[in-house]
């Protein structure tokens, strides 16, 4: 009994090594390449279980497929205004294409030492192609570090992937740093800027108040001259009105100066108004206090 069991450990021993010969297994953190005789003949980036012909013929290269964090190197780099700028800027990326990164840079030392270079590169160039205030800007809507990082990254991942099978994931500018003789002179742009402003604004107020004075002066004018119109036109029926009289003066003078004096009348008595008069009191007496009427005035 003893034997058989030593019997059935070893074959299961036998059996296990066969396995491990014959077959592997990928987790999920890791991507595979499967050669034969060093040619890459499988490249498996799923998790699972695999067959493979014995280790002499198949060898199974393993990599880990998780993100890495790579920090760039902190430089001073220009603007495209000539004011420099320093920068140090975070690469995160993973294993893209297994066969190509074994082929070009073999491990993760390979890869960084390629990534810094291309890091380098690329950072110059994009910092160059924009101004000092796409960095640093008193109003934060004109600073453009979310947009220069895009264009990092656009240019980093076409190159890192087509060369070097990495998969750059993300790219960020970590710091950023001026020297003392570059912020005096930002400081003294800012406030020579900020001076501008205001008088441009100072200017445009001056400009708003003529145009308010000119404004209120036209209408003026324009209400004066309807007023004056109307007093013309009032003057003009009044002239009228006491030509009428003239008129009736040169024909027949009693006539005229009775109807006058009715036309005074009616005006006093207009509002209802209530007068007591004596009874030996000629009513025309009332009248004589109205001017006398003279042809030409």
């Amino acid at each position: 009994m003893k034997n058989v069991s030593i019997l059935v450990f070893i074959v299961i021993i036998a059996g296990l090594l066969v396995l491990s010969m014959v077959s592997f297994q990928v987790r999920v953190t890791e991507s595979a390449l499967v050669t034969r005789f060093g040619e890459v003949k499988r490249t498996i980036t799923e998790p699972g279980f695999y067959w493979k012909l014995p280790g002499l013929i198949e060898k199974v290269r393993k990599f880990d497929s998780r993100a890495y964090l790579f920090k760039g190197v902190l430089e001073e780099t220009p603007t495209r205004g000539g004011d420099p700028i320093t920068a140090t800027s975070y690469v995160v990326w993973k294993i893209g294409d297994p066969q190509k990164y074994l082929e070009r840079v073999t491990d993760k030392v390979g890869a960084e030492k390629q990534l810094e270079s291309m890091l380098r590169n690329t950072q110059n160039t994009i910092i160059g192609q924009h101004y000092f205030s796409d960095f640093v800007n008193s109003d934060p809507k004109q600073v453009k570090l979310a947009q220069i990082e895009s264009e990092i990254l656009q240019s980093l991942k076409t190159e890192a992937s087509d060369n070097y099978g990495i998969d750059i994931q993300a790219v960020g500018l970590k710091q950023l740093g001026i020297s003392k003789e570059v912020t005096a002179k930002v400081f003294d742009r800012m406030k020579k800027d900020r001076e501008r402003e205001k008088a441009e604004i100072i200017s445009q107020g001056n400009a708003e108040g003529i145009r308010i004075t000119t404004e209120a002066e036209r209408k003026r004018n324009e209400l004066l001259a309807i007023v004056e119109s109307q007093a013309e036109a009032i003057r003009g029926a009044g002239d009228a009105e006491a030509a009428k009289y003239y008129k009736m003066l040169e024909s027949n003078p009693k006539l005229a100066m009775y109807l006058r004096n009715i036309d005074a009348l009616k005006k006093i008595l207009k509002e209802k108004s209530t007068i007591v008069l004596g009874q030996e009191m000629d009513i025309m007496e009332l009248l004589k206090g109205v001017p006398e009427i003279k042809s030409g005035e």
